[in-house]
C-alpha cells in the first residue's frame, strides 16, 4: 500500500508543533523536574560513597575485632594458668619453709638456707639496653 500524499490534519500537526516548542524552549516545569532529578542524584550518589566508607569501616572493624578475640583468648589460657604457677611458687615456697632434715637447718645460718630452684629466669644482661630501646 503506497504512502498517500495526503496533508496531514491539523490537530496532528499541532501535537508535533507543541512538542518541537517545548524541546526547543523547555516549559518551567519540567527544568524545575530535571534541576530535582539532578539534585537527587547528586545525594544518592553522595550516599553511595557515603555507604561505601561505611562499609570499609565496618570491615576494618571486623579485622581488629577478630584480632582482639584472638588476644582475649590468649590472655584468658594464660590466667587460667596462673592458679598453676600460683601453686608451683606455693609448694616451693613451703618446701624451703619446711625443710626435710631439721637437724641440718638448725647448724646453718639463714643466709646458707637452700633455694628451690629458680622457677623463671630474667636475663638481666641486656636488661638496660632494653629499656632504653622502649623508652
Amino acid at each position: 500500500m503506497p504512502y498517500s500524499s495526503r496533508p496531514l490534519p491539523s490537530h496532528l500537526r499541532h501535537v508535533s508543533n507543541t512538542s518541537n516548542f517545548t524541546l526547543s524552549g523547555q516549559s518551567p516545569k519540567l527544568l524545575a523536574r530535571i534541576e530535582r532529578k539532578k539534585l537527587e542524584l547528586a545525594n544518592l550518589k553522595q550516599l553511595r560513597d557515603l555507604s561505601a566508607s561505611l562499609a570499609q569501616q565496618m570491615q576494618s572493624l571486623e579485622e581488629k575485632l577478630a584480632t582482639l578475640t584472638d588476644g582475649t583468648e590468649a590472655v584468658a589460657t594464660v590466667l587460667s594458668n596462673w592458679q598453676y604457677v600460683l601453686q608451683a611458687i606455693n609448694m616451693a615456697s613451703n618446701a624451703v619453709n619446711n625443710p626435710k632434715n631439721e637437724t641440718e637447718d638448725n647448724t646453718l645460718a639463714p643466709s646458707e638456707l637452700a633455694l628451690p630452684q629458680t622457677l623463671v629466669r630474667i636475663p638481666t644482661e641486656n636488661a638496660r639496653e632494653l629499656q632504653r630501646s622502649m623508652g
